[in-house]
Formats: structure tokens, C-alpha cells, sequence
């Protein structure tokens, strides 16, 4: 079949679009961005289409030609003024109308368990079934699948689950701890995602998933915790901490965002268990125990092959008229920049290597304490903070987080500008292009900042201090780096040398 697949930047439908390869279907990706497609294994054996979920023309150019299409989209942790049960309602009937012009034969859509008549569905939950409902009101069949904790090597629910086992030995938890709850590994949610395609039995239905194992999330902590070699952890429930004081709580000690923790916790309120097993003769199948997806999801994470990770969906609203850094002087708004620059003897390619290993396990070279510091604060207020890392030491793609960071462009042995994610009055970028001079090279590195009224101003001008005493000496250092000196001490120096070689 000729398939389109929307959101295939993100966890699901990056791993999506290579079981579907393999299963012999044509695939077209639509992307906002079809750079952040690029550096991906299988982007020479897709086409890529840009179009924008807003814009159903767009949308209906993309599928034309195609038998079904994956909607693989969701507002959920999203920033922006419209709330995102508005944003998703808004998003599935511009989908679902684009679907019918286009006269495609099947849609497929992942959303989450539960009881459609139950009066305490969380936010997030009800907006998951809205969508759903929207969707099979267009002519076109909709095969809608539910399901609840996913688990799998850089999930938003697995790295949440991680997190609050790894950091925390004895735990304050409110009483969504001893909810039950069937969680599912992502390699099933494939199966039964491609399993449908094109599957009679599967038109026009809502089909319920899940793996062979119902626990309360306290008893899947202790499991993680057996697998992981941990002890066993403490959990106190404790029935005045809401949903909303529990997002922040996560927001601290993990590295999912509030604003994406809160509609995860608001969901583990509910019961989210199978009750309709039809799924077994549609697609025959036994989903591996929750035991087996934890060791499998640690062993991906120890062996580096994570393919997709949550925070690889970029963050909504973002506007096409926003400033960029590329933008010519008199294109009106104010860029404030930090420019630096730097001779090295090292060629090209060993700069750009350490410029793009930055961040992550390996840091930022320079003050450590106050990047955490900086990350600390962005976790108060809501950002990602420091802790999402990166998705792999030293590869990186256009879209991969880097801290709080998001990689913008890649140019190999030229560019690479890194958007700022955290909560900033304005927007902010960091860019380093590399120039061959001489025998060696000239690493020009460029802090850009396009403020936000008299708070964005206030608010550089304030860190032109830090930025004195950063910038600077980091510019410096991964110089330096390149050449294989003034790295440092311990593995993390080592990873460097082993990386520049």
C-alpha cells in the first residue's frame, strides 16, 4: 500500500515507518521540517512531503496518491495560548476533511485506554477519545487503537517511570501510585499499528491494547526496580498531593517537563486496563510481559540504539514568521548577539566532531555549576531543564535535543545552530560555523537573542555577565578539544580524545 505517516520526527512514527518498509508498503513522511528526516537510516527509501497540520491543503496535496494514513499527531505538553484539547479537536477535523478530498481508504490513529462514559476521564484522556470520534465522523474507516503506558526505550512514560525509581529511594506519591494500569511494549504497539493497515477486520472499529500484565504504577516501579538492580523503593501515599503538584514534583526530579507530566499524571487518575480483547482475532499476537519490555528497553538504552525519544517532538508554538538567526539585519525586530571567535590547528572535521558532541553526559566543558544551575531554574518554571540529555553521545540530526537545546541546522564540517528550548522572554540560538584557514580552521561561535519586550531586554543585558565568563573560555576550549588537549579529566575527557581521533 501507498501509506502516509504524520508525525514520523516523533517516538511512535520513527520507529513506525521502518516496520512498514519491511513490511513491503510504500511510505510517504509528512514533516513540517523534512530536514530533521535526514540523517535518519531510512530516509533514502521514503518520500518526504513538507506540509503543516494547520493547512488541509497542504495536507490533501500530501495524500493524494496514498491508500491510508497514521495520524500520529498530539498537542499534549505543547506550549502556546490555544489549550490543547482545542489545538487537537482543530488538528483532526482539518485531517479527517483533508482525508475524504483526497478519497484515502483507511485511517489509523494511537489513543489512549478507558471508559468513554466515565465522568472523571482525565483532560487528557477525553481529549484522546475526542480526537478519535472526530475522526470517524468523516467518511473515511478509522481504526482507532488504545493504549496506556508505553514502554520503551526513550518513551515519555518509561523515562518518567525510570527517573522516579533511579533518583528517588523513598518517595511521597499521591494516590494515582495505586491505580491499576496495563502497560505495553512499544515493539507491540508496532505490531498491532502495522497489523491493521489494510485489515478489513479492522475498519471502522476502536481496538483496545495492551500487554499480558495489569499493575498499579507502585507495582511497576518495583519491578523496574528489580530489573534495574535497584532496591526496593518506599512509596507513601499521601492523598492531598494533586495531579498539578505532582507534575511540578516530576518536573524537578525527572526530565520530562511539566507541561508534559501533567497530562501523564492526570491519566494515571484513571483506570487504564483492556476490557475489550476483540484485538486477539484481529490481529493474532502475544505482547511480551511488562518484565521483558523493561530489560529489553534498558538494554537498547546501554547498547545506544535508541532510535526516537520523546523529547524528539518539538515543542508547538512555534511560528513560521518567527525571527531566525539567518534573517538579513533590516528584516526588521532586534537580534542581540555574542559573537566569539577562534584559530585552531585542527582541520574542520575534528572541530565540528567536538562541536556536535557537545552537552549531555559529555557537558558543556566550561562552569558546569552554572549551566546546572541554569538548568535548575528552567525546571521551576516549567522547561526542559538539563535533564533530557541527548539521544545518542555523538550522533546528531536535525531536531535531536541537546539539553535544553534543539538542533536547528546541521551543515557536516561547517554549521551547527542549536535553538533554545528554555522558558526565555524571547528566543534564543547557538551557533558555531566552522571556516578551513590555513592548515587548521576558524570556529566562529555566535549567541543570538531576539527579545521580548522590555523583560527580554532586562533579561540579556542581565546575563551579559555570565556570558563574559562563559562564552568565551568555551569557544576556547573546544578548540582546544579538537587538537586533543585541555580536555577534561576522567572518562568524559576520554570520550572526547576517543571522539576527535
Amino acid at each position: 500500500m501507498q501509506v502516509l505517516v504524520t508525525g514520523a520526527t516523533g517516538y511512535i512514527g520513527g520507529r513506525l515507518v521502518p516496520e512498514l518498509l519491511a513490511a513491503g508498503h510504500q511510505v510517504r513522511c509528512v514533516a513540517r521540517t523534512p530536514a530533521k528526516l535526514d540523517a535518519l537510516p531510512w530516509r533514502d527509501e521514503v518520500e518526504v512531503v513538507k506540509a503543516d497540520a494547520d493547512d488541509g491543503e497542504s495536507l490533501r496535496a500530501a495524500m493524494e496518491g496514498c491508500d491510508a494514513a497514521y495520524y500520529l499527531l498530539h498537542s499534549m505538553g505543547t506550549s502556546g495560548d490555544e489549550a490543547f484539547a482545542d489545538r487537537d479537536r482543530r488538528l483532526a477535523e482539518t485531517f479527517r476533511d483533508a482525508a475524504a478530498a483526497a478519497g484515502l481508504r483507511q485511517l489509523v490513529y494511537l489513543g489512549g485506554l478507558g471508559v468513554d462514559d466515565d465522568p472523571s476521564l482525565s483532560p487528557h484522556l477525553a481529549s484522546r477519545h475526542e480526537v478519535g470520534r472526530v475522526l470517524a465522523a468523516g467518511p473515511v474507516p478509522v481504526t482507532e487503537l488504545r493504549a496506556a503506558i508505553i514502554i520503551g526505550s526513550g518513551s515519555a512514560s518509561f523515562e518518567m517511570l525510570r527517573h522516579l525509581t533511579d533518583v528517588l529511594p523513598v518517595m511521597v506519591a499521591p494516590r494515582w501510585v495505586r491505580t491499576c494500569c496495563q502497560p505495553i511494549a512499544i515493539r507491540d504497539v508496532l505490531v498491532y499499528l502495522a497489523g491493521v493497515l489494510g485489515n478489513e477486520a479492522a475498519m471502522g472499529r476502536v481496538l483496545e491494547i495492551g500487554g499480558p500484565d495489569i499493575s498499579t504504577y507502585n507495582g511497576l516501579m518495583d519491578v523496574y526496580a528489580e530489573v534495574a538492580g535497584l532496591k526496593r523503593r518506599r512509596v507513601i501515599p499521601v492523598p492531598l498531593l494533586t495531579p498539578s503538584l505532582s507534575s511540578h514534583w516530576i518536573g524537578l526530579v525527572t526530565p520530562i517537563p511539566t507541561g508534559l507530566a501533567r497530562p501523564l499524571v492526570e491519566s494515571l487518575v484513571n483506570e487504564v486496563v483492556v476490557r475489550d480483547h476483540a484485538i486477539d482475532d484481529v490481529v493474532p499476537h502475544r505482547p511480551l510481559p511488562f518484565r521483558e519490555a523493561i530489560e529489553v528497553a534498558l538494554e537498547r538504552m546501554r547498547e545506544l540504539e535508541v532510535a526516537t525519544t520523546w523529547a524528539g517532538a518539538e515543542l508547538a508554538g512555534r511560528s513560521p514568521a518567527d525571527p531566525m538567526p539567518s534573517d538579513p539585519d533590516w528584516s526588521g525586530g532586534v537580534v542581540l548577539t555574542d559573537v566569539k571567535h577562534v584559530h585552531t590547528a585542527a582541520p574542520p572535521s575534528a572541530v565540528y566532531a567536538t562541536v556536535t558532541g557537545i552537552g549531555g553526559t559529555r557537558g558543556w566543558y566550561v562552569t558546569e555549576l552554572l549551566w546546572s544551575v541554569r538548568g535548575l531554574l528552567d525546571k521551576l518554571v516549567g522547561g526542559p531543564g538539563m535533564r533530557r540529555g541527548r539521544r545518542h553521545p555523538d550522533h546528531l540530526r536535525v531536531g535531536d535535543p541537546v539539553d535544553f537545546w534543539r538542533v536547528e541546522e546541521l551543515v557536516p564540517d561547517r554549521l551547527m545552530r542549536l535553538r533554545a528550548e528554555m522558558v526565555v522572554p524571547g528566543r534564543a540560538w547557538l551557533e558555531y560555523s566552522i571556516e578551513p584557514e590555513g592548515s587548521g580552521s576558524r570556529l566562529l561561535q555566535s549567541a543570538r537573542f531576539h527579545p521580548r519586550g522590555l523583560w527580554g531586554r532586562l533579561y540579556w543585558y542581565s546575563l551579559l555577565p555570565f556570558h563574559a565568563l562563559i562564552f568565551g573560555r568555551l569557544a576556547a576550549r573546544l578548540a582546544a578539544a579538537a587538537e586533543g588537549r585541555d580536555l577534561p579529566t576522567g572518562p568524559v575527557g576520554e570520550a572526547i580524545r576517543r571522539r576527535s581521533a
